[in-house]
């Protein structure tokens, strides 16, 4: 028996090669290789064949020592590797050929059984699967830590007012807490969509083998079970067509790299001169190579300009798979490259965020004069008026004059007299300027969901009470 870490030149060879007369060109290797991509499904492949070859033992395919010297060797690899004992061979032609390789030259023949009743059809979709499943809850938490991070810095806002836009221009008062409760909400519907997509990951594609299933007596439903998995695929054909996991995976990721995206635009406006809502930390931020004075929001906009990267990724996908036939294609080996790609991108943007927003600053005083101008109570006088029995249409035609008059002495609604008020409606007394102030428009607003300082701390409360949920399974 050879060496630990070393991979003898037969055992070496090609999984497929007993076909051919002639090994493949060197450059025809390099190209067709994929272990540079799926080196980090090692473990996964190695718990996968641990899973397989105690199937193969239960069903008398194997012998139970061959089982326990293979599953001793699989053990010893994934040790070797950890430790750095063991380095991954790159002229392998993927992680399969690898771990099966270094097996048999460890434990000998029964080390050539561990392919039993399986093709790397099957196998590769497994490790897909075993990978995303330990992946994704490794997302999840980061998105856990980032609306916690969000929840907290809006508990110390609900009073912290800031104008909200429509089409980029002030539109009604919000607070800051409020805003950063919408990002929030975005990421728990990222979570929750992630944790919907482990159902139809989390099902066992093993033992379909190439593309009909197998002759041998393979009991699917045990190995499934030995690894975890909540099922098994209903049909082999499907089975190994089939990317859509890895698909739905980088769509949900598209979905949160572009709530990331929409963010980090508002913070790179926010962090502007002209804005002057937000001042990241110096830790967060870069400067100019020409220009002393500059801070600029790098990180911010990196996120947003990754997205483009993440996108690419799922349409890679997508278009690698729009016209593939039934069953297993090659081109279906270019599916790791884009899915770890955005898996990698997501993550980091994620925990980049997380970072900078929990160090930023954010000047109140800056905000709520910028709730001043535009006429961000408009709304609120229309709504006054309704209160008094006037038809919402008419009290919307009343307050945009009131809007005209101000616009024309160049003054905000609040400072209009009542002589002026009364021009535009004898329904309006004195009691008006009580209603308009910035603080009053937002706290009329109790609907649910609203920035009225009671519901968005039903909003945070919620938001908390979704991790403790979470956590407490």
């Amino acid at each position: 028996m050879a060496t630990h870490g070393t991979i003898t030149k037969d055992n070496h060879a090609a999984l497929w090669h007993g076909r051919f007369a002639e090994g493949p060109d060197a450059q025809a290797v390099e190209f067709e290789t994929s272990i540079y991509v799926d080196e980090r499904m090692a473990f996964d492949d190695i718990l996968g064949s641990k899973a397989h070859v105690t199937m193969l033992a239960k069903a008398g395919l194997i012998s139970e020592e061959e089982k326990n010297a293979i599953i001793g060797g699989l053990d010893s690899i994934k040790n070797d590797l950890e430790s750095g004992a063991l380095k991954i061979d790159y002229s392998a032609e993927d992680i399969h050929s690898f771990v099966e390789a270094t097996l048999t030259d460890r434990v000998g023949e029964a080390g050539k059984k561990v392919h039993t009743g399986r093709s790397r059809n099957d196998q590769i979709a497994l490790d897909e699967r075993l990978y995303l499943r330990r992946f994704i809850p490794e997302l999840q938490n980061a998105l856990l830590t980032l609306i916690d991070a969000l929840s907290k810095i809006a508990a110390q806002n609900t009073k912290t007012y800031m104008p909200g836009f429509t089409h980029m221009q002030h539109a009604q008062p919000v607070t800051l807490a409020h805003h950063l409760c919408a990002w929030a909400w975005m990421l728990v519907r990222d979570w929750q969509r992630l944790e919907d997509s482990l159902k139809r990951i989390n099902i066992s594609p093993i033992g379909a083998c190439a593309l009909a299933g197998s002759g041998l007596p393979l009991n699917r439903e045990y190995e499934a079970s030995l690894m975890g998995f909540d099922g098994i695929t209903q049909n082999s054909l499907d089975t190994v067509s089939d990317r859509d996991y890895c698909i739905e995976t980088a769509s949900n990721l598209s979905l949160i790299q572009m709530h990331l995206s929409r963010a980090c635009e508002e913070i790179v406006l926010w962090s502007t001169t002209e804005f002057g809502f937000i001042d990241l930390s110096e830790k967060w931020s870069t400067g100019s190579s020409i220009m002393p004075q500059k801070k600029n929001p790098d990180f911010a906009e990196l996120i947003r300009g990754r997205t483009g990267k993440v996108y690419g990724d799922l349409f890679a996908l997508m278009t690698m798979m729009k016209a593939l036939p039934l069953a297993y294609d090659r081109d279906m080996q270019e599916d790791k490259e884009p899915l770890f790609d955005s898996c990698d991108t997501v993550l980091s943007c994620i925990k980049v965020f997380t970072q900078m927003i929990a160090t930023a600053k954010w000047n109140k005083e800056k905000m709520e004069a910028a709730c001043s101008g535009g006429y961000l109570n408009a709304t609120d006088v229309a709504d006054y008026l309704v209160r008094k029995g006037m038809p919402f249409r008419t009290a919307h035609g009343v307050s945009a004059k009131a809007v005209r008059i101000a616009i024309e002495r160049g003054c905000e609604l609040e400072e209009l007299s009542m002589d002026e008020w009364k021009s535009c409606s004898e329904l309006i007394g004195d009691d008006i300027y009580s209603v308009i102030s910035v603080s009053a428009c937002v706290e009329a607003r109790k609907t649910s969901g609203g920035p009225a300082e009671e519901k968005v701390n039903e909003q945070i409360e919620a938001l908390n009470q979704f991790a403790k949920n979470i956590k407490k399974d």
